[in-house]
């Protein structure tokens, strides 16, 4: 009498299963072998030490945060699902599963991967012309405008204060990027309010405020992998964009063309931070590992230079605009410092511009940026904004001359550091957590009337305006403000304020 198939199945099965079970006895032996010889190895803590750690040890332990539940597909039992084993039908699922989980690991990988080389987009035909909760937390009022008896403190108060919310649609109609805004900017143009903002997700949106389109005039251009944490637009060259990102990457997006450029490609473990030009053809960036960078455009990537300044991130930095070889930086090690392009010391890798000023706050600082006149503003995860005023920073550290260095001639000369002192200490609420993007002060980099004044975010949905001398001038609201508008910004010639908020709109 033949077998029953099903029978040698299950038999089959059966014979696996015991060999399963013995392998993973073996397994469990031994590793409690393992632990055993680990523990025996270990030296014991003598009975002082015990006594002093049960007595010394009040607090308990925090508990551990429960792991992350991981998003990718799993496999499933095919006892369970009733399949024989070692069937066809078993082994179909297995590859389905196998295929499942490695397609769901590369799509992970996909999203986080830099686009190499050059992009082209098609640009909207004349995109440049030719040539809170209302009384939320509120600590500046019509009151204090009317009580100011400074006659020119007064008028800019006044004036600033009377500016209105664009109104001619609803805050939550302008979506400027599909996620949270880092990053806004007006364009030079006077001719119309241009708003371009980056997200986190590495898009640029474009607003056109005074198109005449029935529906917000936006345009969005995915341009980088990961989050464009900055980027500028050379009143030199108005026609180019510059974006740095985390993807490690620095892009020229040419707006008249919707060619994307790569400008620079670095290591894509060290995310950008911020970026300057100071010439058609030199850029200055800074990471998150704590290094600043500059780049010929017109010259291979690998031909950059890099020097370290910071063991931790340098979270934003400027250049003089009266002296642009001095660079501010702000760190997360919690300094501001002013640096020398021009000079060069130590050797080898830890080569760098020379030191020239330093100023430690309690906490990280966020962002350091000059304005027109000089005035170096820093926003510190303190509570504080710090005004530092720098008369004679032009004659800071001139290059030495053959006569001094003398017999040792080729030899660095040391230059000392200068601690320097905020002018002004404004007290600012700074703690932006974990969902709202860190606040910045932004100067109005050319202001009518030479009046100096910048804006940050209020995290009570307000922007706040201060002058040059920590006078606040404004604290601009609306009822239809219901989220923070954190990233801040002026026109950089006219009295237009914009603000980003974490869903990417615009106010």
């Amino acid at each position: 009498m033949k077998p029953d198939p099903d029978e040698n199945e299950e038999t089959a099965y059966e014979l696996l299963r015991q060999q399963n079970i013995l392998k993973n006895k073996a397994l469990l032996q031994q590793l409690s072998l393992d632990a055993a010889s680990v523990s025996a190895s270990r030296p014991s803590a003598s009975p002082a030490a015990k006594a002093s750690s049960s007595s010394t040890s009040t607090r308990k332990r925090a508990p551990r945060k429960p792991a992350a539940e991981s998003t990718l597909p799993r496999r499933t039992s095919s006892r369970l699902a009733g399949l024989p084993a070692d069937s066809e039908a078993a082994k179909r699922k297995a590859r389905d599963d196998d295929a499942a989980i490695s397609a769901s690991l590369m799509e992970s990988a996909a999203k986080r991967m830099r686009v190499p080389g050059d992009l082209s987009f098609e640009l909207k035909k004349g995109l440049l012309d030719d040539g809170g909760v209302k009384g939320r937390g509120r600590t500046f009022t019509e009151e204090d405008v009317k009580g100011t008896k400074d006659k020119g403190l007064r008028s800019m108060r006044e004036k600033m204060s009377a500016l209105k919310l664009y109104d001619r649609f609803e805050v939550n109609d302008i979506k400027i990027t599909p996620e949270r805004i880092y990053a806004l900017a007006f364009h030079p143009t006077t001719t119309k309010q241009l708003i371009f903002a980056t997200d986190k997700t590495g898009n640029l949106g474009i607003f056109d405020a005074t198109s005449p389109s029935p529906t917000p005039d936006i345009s969005t251009y995915k341009l980088h992998a990961r989050t464009i944490s900055a980027f500028t637009i050379p009143s030199s060259t108005p026609t180019a964009l510059y974006t740095a990102s985390y993807d490690g990457t620095i892009r020229s997006f040419n707006l008249t063309t919707g060619l994307a450029t790569e400008a620079y490609a670095g290591d894509p473990d060290d995310a950008l931070s911020a970026i300057d030009v100071v010439a058609p053809h030199t850029l200055y960036f800074t990471t998150l590992l704590g290094r600043l960078g500059r780049v010929d455009t017109r010259a291979p990537a690998a031909q950059a230079q890099l020097w370290t300044l910071s063991d931790k991130k340098i979270g934003g930095f400027s250049l003089h605009p009266g002296a642009p070889h001095l660079c501010a930086t702000g760190s997360l090690d919690r300094t501001v410092k002013v640096w020398d392009l021009r000079r060069m010391v130590g050797e080898g890798e830890d080569r760098a511009p020379a030191l020239l000023a330093s100023h430690t706050s309690r906490l990280s600082v966020s962002c350091a940026l000059w304005n027109g006149n000089g005035t170096l503003a820093t926003t510190s995860y303190d509570d504080t904004v710090k005004l530092y005023k720098f008369p004679d920073a032009h004659t800071w550290a001139a290059p030495p001359s053959p006569e001094r260095k003398g017999k040792g001639k080729g030899k660095e000369v040391e230059t000392e550091v200068k601690e320097i002192e905020p002018a002004h200490v404004i007290r600012h609420n700074n703690q932006t957590g974990r969902w709202v993007t860190i606040l910045r002060a932004q100067w109005q980099q050319t202001p009518p009337g030479g009046q100096h004044k910048f804006v940050i975010a209020n995290m009570n949905r307000y922007l706040d305006i201060y002058s040059e001398s920590g006078e606040q001038l404004a604290q601009l609201s609306h009822e239809s403000i219901t989220a923070v508008p954190a990233v801040a910004q002026f026109h950089p010639t006219m009295d237009w304020v914009a603000g980003g908020t974490g869903s990417g709109k615009y106010i």
